[in-house]
């Protein structure tokens, strides 16, 4: 008897157990792709956005100048340049309000870490899911195989001589749900600490940012 071994016919005539879990991970592959291409471009973005307002700010240009500038723009500032604009118009107006207060710089400081806190929501958003299927698929696939070969040896109980042929279809198409899941799970795997990594780094830099802009409206406070 031969047996059709063809990636296409494997699937076919898998069982719908394991074809549920193949759409599984085939969705999740293309989701976890999505995201891959999606925060890639978000964080390049990020950065080049980052060197571009630190040029400006350390530049010499004056505070006011820059402030102005920023807030004229017709889009929401991101990044530094969002905890610089948050910061500076809350300073400028508890200033404004009590001049000789301390609580001018806590103020600001204030403004800019929630800002930050909503800058980290948005450059981790997404990677628990690279991380969640990274860790998961290969279980899922592993779930699909384990049903499939089940299936096949329950098969051949029911015959009087098994023969390579028989068994060979079951289990090939068993073994595609973890191929499935290996390849869901890599690249997400990979992604994740790349992206992860950059991320944090960026983190800090908004981080030092802040503490460096704080002591900036320190001096100019006293």
């Amino acid at each position: 008897m031969n047996a059709d071994l063809s990636l296409v016919t494997l699937i076919a005539e898998a069982s719908l157990l394991v074809k549920l879990v193949m759409l599984i991970l085939l969705l999740v592959s293309i989701y976890s792709w999505t995201i891959i291409f999606k925060k890639r471009s978000e964080l390049r973005l990020a950065v080049r956005d980052a060197d571009a307002f630190e040029d400006k700010f350390w530049s010499g240009n004056e505070l006011n100048r820059l402030y102005e500038d920023i807030s004229a723009r017709p889009h929401i500032s991101r990044g530094m340049e969002g905890i610089f604009e948050v910061g500076f118009k809350e300073f400028v107006r508890l200033k404004k309000s009590d001049p000789a207060s301390a609580a001018v710089l806590d103020g600001a400081q204030r403004v800019m870490r929630i800002s930050l806190a909503r800058e980290i929501d948005r450059l981790e958003e997404t990677l628990p899911f690279l991380a969640t299927a990274g860790s998961t698929s290969p279980y899922i696939g592993l779930f699909g195989t384990v049903w499939g070969i089940m299936n096949s040896f329950r098969a051949l109980g029911e015959v009087q001589q098994a023969t390579l042929a028989m068994v060979a279809p079951g289990i090939s198409e068993a073994l595609i749900a973890t191929a499935m899941g290996l390849f869901a799970a890599i690249p997400a795997v990979i992604a994740y600490n790349r992206y992860s990594h950059k991320a944090e780094r960026l983190i800090n830099r908004y981080d030092n940012f802040l503490e460096e802009f704080s002591s900036i409206l320190h001096r100019q406070h006293s």
